[in-house]
C-alpha cells in the first residue's frame, strides 16, 4: 500500500533530485543529454537509506563505512565527482562495462541507465556487507542490468570480459593489469590514479602503439583501493593537542618522532612572486612539487584551533600542502597580491618553514614554484602507460613514476 506519506517523500525526492542535476548541468559539469538523463532517472536516496533527503541529494560525498580505528573506507562519491567521471567513461548503449568499487550502488545504477538494457555492468567490491547492500539497493531502484561481484577489485572479473569500459571508483597507486588485460581492443579505463604523494587525478587512457596514452585527466581524491592493490596511508600527529595532521602516502618518508615540537622552533618564511587568481586551481603547481621535491607533498590538515593559537598560517581553511626533509617541514602558504589589469583578485604562493635547516627545505620549495611558473605553467600535461621502460628527463618535464607492474610517465609538453 502506497501511504500519502510515500507520496509526499517521493515528490520531495524528485524534486531535490531535479534541483542536483539542474546545478551540475548549469556548472557544466554534466555536458552530454545520457549523462544529464541517467542522473535524473537514477533515485540516489534509495542507495542511502536512512540519510535524510537533502543531505542524499546535496552536492557532497556521504561516508558509509569505516574502518576499526574510524577511519574511512567507502562512501557515497560527490555528485560532482560522479557525474565528472562519467563524462570521461563515455559509456554508449550496449556497452558492457567493469567497476572496481561497489560502495553503494548508485555509480553502477548511473551507468547501467547509460548503456541500456543492451548493455551491461559488473561492479566489484571487496566487503561483502558493501556487496549486499549494493545489491538491495539496485533492486530497490528496479536496476537489472547489474551484476555485484564480491572479489578484489584489482583483479577485474574475467568471466564477464572483454569489457568496452573499465571505471575505478576507488585511488589506485598503479594501474592493475587486470584491467588493461580486460579490455576490449578499442575501450577506455577511467581511474583515479595516485601519482607520487598527495597528487591524484582520474585520467583516461587510451591503447596507443606503444601503450596506454592519456586523453582527459581530472582532479580527484578517492578512498585508496585495498586488496592486492591496497595503497593504505598513515598520520603523524605534529602538535600534542593533534590539531595538525600530515597525512602520509607509502611513497613518503617521515618520521613522526624526529618531528616532535616542530612547529614550536623558529618560523623561515619566504614569498616565490608567483600569483594565482583566487578561482584558479592549484593542481598542477602541486603536481609540479610532487614530481621534484625529494619527499613529495603530503596534505597537512589543521583544525582551527591550531591557527587560532598561531602555530600556523595554512593556505586554505582545512589546512596545506607540505613537505618533509628529515627534521625539517615546510607547508605552501598564500597572502593577497596587488590586483591583476583587470582588477581581479591575485593571491601571491610562499613557503613557511620549521625546524634547524627550515629555511633550505623553504629556497628549495620556492625555487620549484618560480621554475614551474616560468617554464611550465602554460604547458599541457600527458599521462602515459607504456609498453617498454622509459627514460626520464626531468630537467625537460619528462618524469618515470616506478612501479612494480607498469611505470606511469608524466610529461609536460
Amino acid at each position: 500500500m502506497t501511504t500519502l506519506s510515500d507520496n509526499r517523500e517521493a515528490a520531495s525526492a524528485a524534486e531535490l533530485r531535479a534541483e542536483l542535476v539542474d546545478r551540475l548541468c548549469e556548472h557544466k559539469v554534466v555536458n552530454s543529454p545520457a549523462t544529464e538523463d541517467a542522473f535524473r532517472r537514477t533515485p540516489r536516496h534509495l542507495f542511502l537509506p536512512g540519510v535524510p533527503l537533502d543531505q542524499a541529494y546535496a552536492d557532497t560525498p556521504v561516508y558509509i563505512k569505516t574502518d576499526g580505528t574510524g577511519e574511512n573506507i567507502s562512501a557515497a562519491s560527490q555528485p560532482w565527482m560522479v557525474a565528472t567521471m562519467l563524462e570521461q567513461l563515455d559509456a554508449q548503449p550496449g556497452d558492457r562495462i567493469l567497476e572496481a568499487g561497489a560502495g553503494t550502488g548508485y555509480n553502477a545504477a548511473l551507468m547501467a541507465a547509460i548503456v541500456g538494457e543492451s548493455g551491461h555492468v559488473t561492479t566489484i567490491d571487496v566487503d561483502e556487507d558493501l556487496v549486499t547492500g549494493a545489491r538491495e539497493h539496485l533492486a530497490a531502484a528496479n536496476v537489472t542490468n547489474v551484476d555485484v561481484v564480491l572479489g578484489d577489485g584489482a583483479l577485474g572479473h574475467s568471466p564477464n570480459a572483454p569489457f568496452d569500459r573499465v571505471i575505478a571508483t576507488v585511488g589506485a597507486y598503479e594501474v592493475p593489469t587486470a584491467w588493461l588485460e580486460q579490455l576490449a581492443p578499442d575501450g577506455r579505463l577511467v581511474v583515479p590514479l595516485r601519482l607520487r604523494g598527495t597528487n591524484s587525478r582520474s585520467i583516461v587512457f587510451e591503447r596507443h602503439d606503444t601503450g596506454w596514452r592519456s586523453r582527459d585527466s581530472q582532479l580527484a581524491v578517492f578512498m585508496p583501493l585495498r586488496g592486492v592493490g591496497d595503497d593504505a596511508r598513515r598520520y603523524v600527529q605534529l602538535t600534542p593537542e593533534k590539531d595538525v595532521t600530515l597525512q602520509v602516502h607509502k611513497d613518503q618518508t617521515v618520521d613522526g618522532q624526529a618531528l616532535t615540537g616542530v612547529l614550536d622552533t623558529k618560523r623561515h618564511e619566504d614569498w616565490s612572486g608567483v600569483a594565482f587568481p583566487g578561482n584558479v586551481p592549484f593542481e598542477w603547481l602541486d603536481l609540479w612539487l610532487c614530481l621534484r621535491l625529494d619527499n613529495a607533498l603530503m596534505r597537512m590538515n589543521v583544525h582551527l584551533q591550531a591557527k587560532e593559537r598561531g602555530r600556523v598560517t595554512p593556505m586554505f581553511g582545512w589546512g596545506s600542502m607540505a613537505t618533509v626533509r628529515g627534521r625539517d617541514l615546510a607547508y605552501l602558504t598564500i597572502r593577497p597580491a596587488p590586483p591583476a589589469p583587470d582588477g581581479g583578485k591575485l593571491y601571491e604562493v610562499g613557503a613557511i618553514g620549521h625546524g634547524p635547516s627550515a629555511q633550505d627545505l623553504v629556497d628549495r620549495v620556492i625555487a620549484e614554484v618560480r621554475t614551474w611558473d616560468e617554464e611550465y605553467r602554460n604547458r599541457d600535461v600527458r599521462f602515459e602507460l607504456p609498453d617498454t621502460p622509459a627514460v626520464a628527463d626531468p630537467a625537460a618535464g619528462r618524469f618515470v613514476l616506478e612501479r612494480a607492474h607498469r611505470p606511469i610517465t608524466v610529461i609536460w609538453e
